[in-house]
């Protein structure tokens, strides 16, 4: 019986990667593709669908449903566009289910996939990062088996193996550095968007190359480390690793460190989850140890990088402040992309917001319901955007 499988993001290199791997393992032959959503590249989306010979297929955006359905016609293939879309796609039962869309818009469709799932393969990390025990419950009730996708989480999980959270000491989240790892802090307060794209080693979207030059990516993944493996925050480090081949490691208590080390290649993590609990071929390099001559490592400059000391603020404060630190900055890196604020800006924006909804974030119990998390996440944007335009405002009347 072929598997029931929904990709959700398929367009974005997540997902473009799963639907990579799902063709070598067979495609419309061994699985049945339930789901397949994008965003505004009609063009791939369509092309994936056909290919694959999925049920439904959905844009996330309204304007897009005509042309959608133009570059489907002759097929027997659904299309539905919109977030009210997403939600109802998200409640079909399938066997397997990734939750690649990028940013916040993931949290609702994630949430229903976890409840209609067997297994959740989960690359938003921004559902956990925003409701992680809303996430967790959900899954629990359900029975849905949670696997993480990002490739340091993989990684946690892969070297954690059956081991007890008492035999756990500390989890070590590994970073690239991104492109600005050896640039001075006045340098990176000029970088432009072209240099902030410029990763040295991973192939990513737009956004989420910009949230690894700064480091902000790292911020969340260290929110996220602490909801999918309930540890304390001050049992996770984060250390910089040029070469990205270990993807990160675990501490026990006996003073053993297990390390998971790979090719900077997104479909060693995607596969893993895809054909878990077993191994499969995987067309990824294999790590050649001769030639590899070193693996470097150092501790992170929160200098040069205050957007990554935010995580442990955040968990500081609790209740929805991760969520309030990611609306923060997704409307900064959107003023960032439109070349309206400095790179140096962001972590600036982000730190004044969420020192500015403190209380109201702590107030908040995430597992509660996705309401009060949705209310806070548009006061979070709505106060990043009058922040920016007081910070223009005031930099108006400097130049005056």
């Amino acid at each position: 019986m072929k598997r029931r499988i929904s990709i959700f993001g398929a367009t974005g290199s997540i997902g473009t990667n799963t639907i990579d791997l799902i063709a070598r393992q067979g495609g419309a032959d061994a699985f049945d593709v339930r789901v397949l959503t994008g965003g505004r590249n009609i063009e791939t989306l369509a092309e994936q669908a056909r290919a694959l010979g999925a049920s439904v297929v959905v844009t996330a955006y309204p304007d897009r449903l005509e042309l959608l359905r133009a570059a489907l016609a002759g097929t027997e293939i659904a299309a539905y566009a919109g977030p009210e879309a997403l939600n109802d796609a998200a409640r079909e039962p399938v066997d397997w289910a990734m939750s690649a869309i990028v940013g916040a818009a993931g949290l609702a469709p994630t949430l229903e996939m976890a409840r209609h799932a067997g297994t959740l393969a989960l690359a938003n990390k921004e559902s956990l990062v925003c409701a992680g025990p809303l996430l967790r419950a959900v899954c629990a009730a359900h029975t849905t088996r949670l696997l993480p996708v990002d490739s340091e989480h993989s990684a946690i999980f892969q070297a954690l193996g059956s081991a007890p959270k008492s035999e756990i000491e500390r989890i070590i989240i590994t970073a690239s550095g991104g492109p600005f790892r050896t640039w001075s802090r006045e340098q990176i307060a000029k970088a432009s968007l072209d240099e902030a794209l410029n990763h040295p080693n991973w192939s990513m979207g737009q956004r989420i190359t910009i949230d690894s030059a700064s480091m902000f990516n790292k911020a969340l993944e260290v929110i996220e480390a602490r909801a999918l493996f309930d540890v304390e925050p001050q049992q996770i480090e984060v250390v910089i690793h040029p070469q990205s081949i270990v993807h990160s490691m675990v501490g026990f208590t006996d003073g053993a460190v297990m390390a998971q080390l790979g090719p900077p290649d997104m479909r060693g993590a995607i596969g893993f989850a895809l054909n878990y609990p077993e191994r499969l071929d995987l067309p990824v390099a294999r790590l050649d140890f001769g030639a590899m001559a070193r693996l470097d490592f150092e501790t992170p400059d929160l200098e040069k990088f205050p957007g990554l000391g935010l995580a442990w603020e955040a968990m500081d404060i609790g209740g929805g402040a991760g969520a309030v630190l990611n609306a923060a900055k997704e409307i900064a890196l959107d003023h960032f992309l439109a070349q309206r604020i400095g790179f140096a800006d962001m972590a600036g924006i982000v730190a004044e917001v969420l020192h500015e909804l403190a209380d109201d974030a702590a107030a908040i119990n995430p597992g509660d319901g996705i309401a009060q998390i949705h209310l806070l996440d548009a006061r979070a944007r709505g106060m990043a955007d009058a922040v920016i335009a007081a910070r223009s405002g005031r930099s108006e009347k400097k130049a005056i």
